[in-house]
């Protein structure tokens, strides 16, 4: 019988990315979990395998509900699954605490249990936490390694706490082969336009198209990032499952260039031809109330399990987003100036 897979979360930009590295480097069955109403368009490209059933099949689930992950889990009987799913936006949070914190930490309790008490299963288990539950770090503190302590600065950031600290527990408590991984920032095509990054990408597209004026409102560019690509990161998850699965083993993840959003920003208007004229604003509705300005991770641990290291150049990711939009903008589709 063939490795089955089961993504939670598919339809995103890290799912989506997942999808396609395991479809490429590997002979598994991939079963993807999404919401019924979930955006296809980051999966567009792989709709005519899913409808052909050609190594991948597509499951609505929710994490709000319990029915419909152990349905999930008794189609997908996986070998490996990747917690991906969330809601993974730190501003909305602000205004969307409560479906935030169910989502997140209630929302992988439900996945850990459906798994445990699905008969016949043990499959290796990656939760995705995030670097956010470190929040905001001392100077003195950098590069940020596991030990640090948690100092969240968003209601995102505190789910993604609870995620981490429910992955562990499950661990610990029921013997289950869960690891879980603080990502840093990682970014590339499909980001979505609510990151700053990704934003700032959009609104240059846009602005070379005609469609709006030559401003690019941004939030906080002071914030300093450790910046990776997607598709390393995706390369580091298909690592983490299959080299030594450690249960209980926590992984900080993340790239090897740093700088602040300002300066990606101004690599960002450097490949435009329309970089003279544009001018920047920052806007108020894109600050958060706190932020967590010090980003930069020590990966050594991950690197000396897995031997992963990020391949894809900061200039390379920056590229390939910007690329992305245009094709999207020069495509007609319509967007919010966000």
């Amino acid at each position: 019988m063939a490795t089955r897979a089961l993504i939670t979360g598919v339809t995103g930009m890290v799912g989506s990315h997942l999808a396609d590295y395991l479809l490429a480097h590997t002979e598994w069955e991939l079963f993807g979990m999404c919401r019924w109403r979930s955006p296809l368009d980051n999966v567009r490209h792989l709709l005519d395998r899913a409808n052909r059933k050609d190594r991948l099949h597509f499951i609505d689930g929710d994490l709000c509900d319990p029915t419909s992950l152990r349905h999930a889990v008794a189609k997908s009987r996986p070998d490996y699954v990747f917690h991906l799913a969330a809601q993974s936006y730190p501003l909305t949070s602000f205004t969307s605490p409560l479906h935030t914190l169910d989502t997140n930490i209630l929302g992988t309790e439900r996945l850990l249990e459906a798994l445990r008490d699905a008969p016949g299963l043990d499959p290796v288990i990656h939760v995705c936490a995030s670097s956010e539950v470190f929040g905001r770090v001392p100077r003195e503190r950098l590069p940020i390694g596991e030990e640090c302590s948690f100092h969240p600065a968003s209601p995102y950031a505190i789910s993604k706490v609870g995620t981490d600290l429910v992955g562990r527990f499950h661990a610990e408590a029921y013997g289950q082969k869960v690891m879980t991984t603080r990502m840093f920032t990682h970014t590339g095509p499909r980001r979505g336009d609510v990151f700053a990054e990704s934003s700032f990408a959009k609104q240059i597209a846009m602005i070379e198209a005609g469609r709006i004026p030559p401003v690019v409102k941004t939030g906080n560019l002071e914030s300093l990032r450790t910046w990776s690509d997607v598709r390393d990161a995706a390369r580091a998850y298909h690592l983490l499952v299959t080299v030594n699965p450690t249960p209980g083993a926590y992984y900080n993840i993340g790239g090897a260039f740093s700088c602040t959003v300002g300066k990606a920003l101004e690599h960002l208007l450097s490949l435009s031809p329309r970089r003279a004229e544009i001018r920047v604003e920052t806007e108020a509705a894109r600050l958060r109330p706190l932020d967590a300005d010090l980003q930069v991770p020590d990966t050594t641990k991950f690197f000396r399990h897995t031997g992963w290291r990020p391949e894809i150049p900061f200039e390379t990711t920056m590229r390939d987003l910007l690329a992305y939009w245009r094709d999207r903008v020069n495509a007609g589709q319509e967007f919010l100036t966000r």
